[in-house]
């Protein structure tokens, strides 16, 4: 449930305890007075499943942040936990460790084609860091500049040059009728630092600005076939659907569907095998696929047998697990 902004965040709605609204010893209130915490030196916090430990001075280094309020003016017993007492964020776990890293030497610093600065910029606003929140919308707008792909994979952020519009130069046909394209000169081919410039036919983007390329699907599953066969049999289990491929295709194509919290820091035009989704329905990948424009390329499956018994299921049961990758491409 959404809190006031006043209030946000605090577990009991942004009050005090019965002990501090008293002014009895002990209350938040006489802590914030007097400097004297209750908390330990030493918290562990539990932010969206992520465990994170650090200091009770880093998370009240910013004063009047939703930390700060937390940890200063309110008791630990007020405050939420999780099973094994650390204290519980509902936020999201991954970005959680940026705005740990700010309350540490109030810096800024972020990987290199940092892709989440829009939802890291939404956690410092919640967090009530507004000097964060600033520093991250300049770097948005600086990362929004256009920029240069070379052969070699290198970006420029610089402004691609007037020379670009004419890459393609025009020659008349015989006959006067019209202009054809020819091949791109020397001149035009070179970007500013130097390097070749991919031509149209070797863009990352194809035809209506997509990328083409490859992306693999893979899963590991299980069905179970008992006495009576097809009347007993329990069909595909999955556990989890992994994602190989380029890290933007990956993105583009799965967008908030995709689980990058096994390798966060991935940029873009890097590949990674380490993703997986958060849903585990084949065909709901394939529709996904579908849509933005790829088609199956080719498939393969291994797969193994076993008997019940060893697996700790009845004993007529035979269990079978398989291994299946489809690859997609889109041209």
């Amino acid at each position: 449930m959404a809190l006031a902004d006043s209030a946000r965040g605090l577990p009991n709605g942004g009050g005090v305890s019965p002990a501090a609204g008293s002014g009895a010893p002990g209350g938040g209130a006489a802590a914030a007075a007097t400097g004297w915490s209750s908390f330990p030196e030493i918290v562990e916090l539990n932010v969206g499943g992520q465990v994170y430990v650090t200091r009770r001075c880093t998370v009240v280094s910013v004063r009047d942040s939703l930390l700060w309020r937390m940890f200063s003016q309110q008791q630990p017993s007020e405050l939420p936990r999780d099973s094994k007492g650390r204290f519980f964020l509902d936020r999201d776990g991954f970005l959680f460790r940026y705005i740990l890293d700010y309350l540490r030497d109030l810096q800024l610093v972020l990987p290199e084609h940092f892709p989440e600065r829009s939802r890291l910029q939404r956690e410092a606003e919640y967090f009530q860091l507004p000097d964060l929140a600033r520093r991250l919308a300049q770097t948005r707008a600086a990362a929004a500049r256009p920029a240069v792909l070379h052969r070699d994979g290198s970006v420029c952020a610089e402004e691609p040059p007037p020379p670009l519009l004419g890459y393609l130069e025009a020659e008349p046909l015989e006959g006067g009728g019209g202009a054809v394209a020819s091949a791109p000169s020397p001149t035009a081919s070179r970007s500013p630092s130097g390097g070749p410039l991919l031509t149209p036919s070797q863009s990352l983007d194809g035809a209506g600005g997509r990328r083409s390329g490859y992306i693999t699907i893979g899963y590991r599953g299980s069905y179970t076939i008992g006495r009576e066969a097809q009347a007993d049999a329990k069909f595909r289990r999955v556990a989890r659907i992994t994602v190989c491929g380029k890290t933007a295709l990956a993105k583009e194509v799965f967008g908030e569907t995709l689980n990058e919290s096994r390798d966060p820091d991935r940029p873009p035009e890097r590949y990674t095998a380490r993703y997986y989704l958060k849903f585990n329905f084949l065909e709901q990948a394939f529709d996904r696929l579908s849509e933005a424009g790829f088609r199956m390329a080719a498939c393969s499956s291994t797969g193994t047998c076993a008997f019940g018994p060893e697996q700790g299921g009845p004993a007529d049961d035979k269990i079978w697990t398989s291994y299946t990758e489809y690859v997609f491409c889109r041209d």
